[in-house]
């Protein structure tokens, strides 16, 4: 059975601020050097310095961004830069936005959410890494708090738990610009009648992580590590989680393709080519790359590999591209026939089975010493005109539905698989077990 429950969530006290905006920051694993660096200037409370504090070469074991991140969290609560609730609360949140000329609203809710340490009743659709695990347990271990929540998807085609809590919704706690240019909104909800109804809506579904793979997992790796410590407390608060639930099938909801950008330095694009061939018809497409109007060229890649049923991509070489048709879906059922169907006609799983592991020999054990990812088109085509990258591929976006089979199945698409839009924004609330 799925368990949420309401909580006493830490926000930032607006009269100790001023404005909110400047103290919110993106999600820690889309923040840059560069980005890191402005969000400290932009406010000496900035959410960044909790979580993703900057690194100095005298870092050392009791001295470190771990141990800034706690010294800086316990300060803030008594100063009362951030004030704890003294009731518990869902707190409803919705980010407008737009895309492609068009104006859309997420919804969701923040709230607490009992951990599932098998994935019976959430569902993961990505494996995770080491690194990113351990740095977000470091994190947890010397905060003992959810600063950032984890985004997880229900199905609710009829959308009765949103037009339900739209309707118990006044005036929001926080209304910012986040970094991204989206309005964010975001409310206490204190009624127990409608607390209860989305508790016993939930509790018979089946969940779906959509973004905070490696944050799921650290918080089983740090409830595990309590149990030990402290005897096992079914109920104790290390096992609950921090989440974001939104309705799977919510017209807000947007889903972006994640391109590939590859470093293998003496690789002739000409033998690659003629490799491709073998699986796919090859179309050369040129580009005038000296205008340097790199989204614009991106724009016209992805045009090129619009496509409704069948598997299209795009070879980025430096002042020219290639259009990939694959020619028979037949070719995955040798290279991944143990994988479900649904798994094998994957664009992502076909991109990685045939054209990185097969002629490529890029695997799971040395995939981060070759590729890198990037959600931006003109990034795809500059970062290898300007020779930071060999060459890329760019891709089309991962359909929902295609999410959930995968989840279903008990699979797990390729690295990076998917990117949702929109990202929720950091320092809106937060979690102190």
């Amino acid at each position: 059975m799925v368990k949420i429950s309401p909580f006493k969530g830490i926000t930032y006290n607006k009269e100790k601020i001023g404005k909110l905006d400047d103290v919110t920051s993106p999600p820690y694993d889309i923040i840059s050097e560069k980005m890191q660096s402005e969000l400290y200037e932009k406010h000496s409370y900035n959410f960044v310095k909790l979580i993703l504090g900057k690194q100095f070469p005298d870092d050392a074991e009791k001295n470190n961004r771990y141990t800034r991140a706690k010294e800086l969290f316990d300060e803030w609560q008594k100063q009362s830069i951030l004030l704890e609730s003294d009731k518990n609360a869902i707190y409803p949140y919705k980010i407008e936005y737009t895309i492609n000329n068009e104006t859309k609203t997420m919804s969701g809710f923040f709230v607490l959410l009992k951990l599932d340490l098998e994935y019976k009743l959430v569902k993961a659709h990505e494996r995770t890494l080491s690194k990113p695990k351990a740095d977000r347990l470091n994190l947890m271990r010397a905060c003992h708090a959810n600063l950032e929540p984890i985004q997880l998807l229900y199905i609710d085609r009829e959308d009765v738990i949103r037009r339900k809590v739209d309707v118990a919704l006044d005036d929001p706690i926080v209304d910012v610009t986040g970094y991204d240019g989206f309005t964010h909104k975001l409310w206490a909800l204190y009624d127990e009648d409608t607390i209860t109804m989305i508790t016993n809506k939930l509790k018979d579904e089946i969940l779906f992580i959509a973004d905070g793979h490696h944050r799921y997992q650290t918080a089983i790796n740090y409830a595990n590590e309590l149990k030990e410590k402290t005897g096992n407390n079914d109920d104790a608060p290390f096992n609950y989680r921090m989440v974001i639930i939104a309705n799977m099938f919510d017209e807000g909801l947007s889903i972006l393709p994640t391109h590939r950008l590859l470093k293998m330095p003496g690789l002739d694009p000409e033998k690659l080519i003629k490799k491709l061939g073998k699986y796919f018809t090859v179309e050369e497409k040129e580009i005038d790359s000296k205008s340097k109007e790199y989204d614009k060229i991106g724009k016209n890649v992805m045009k090129d590999i619009e496509t409704k049923g069948r598997h299209k991509f795009a070879l980025y070489c430096k002042n020219k591209y290639y259009v990939l048709t694959l020619k028979d879906e037949r070719a995955m059922d040798e290279l991944a026939g143990d994988r479900s169907s649904t798994w094998r006609t994957l664009d992502v799983s076909i991109l990685h089975k045939i054209i990185l592991e097969k002629l490529l020999g890029i695997n799971e054990k040395n995939l981060e010493d070759h590729v890198k990812y990037t959600r931006v088109d003109g990034e795809a085509i500059q970062f290898v005109e300007e020779e930071k990258f060999d060459f890329s591929f760019l891709m089309n976006a991962t359909k929902i539905e295609e999410l959930k089979a995968i989840a279903d199945a008990g699979e797990h698409m390729p690295q990076k698989s998917t990117y949702f839009l929109p990202k929720m924004l950091s320092g809106l609330v937060m979690y102190k077990m």
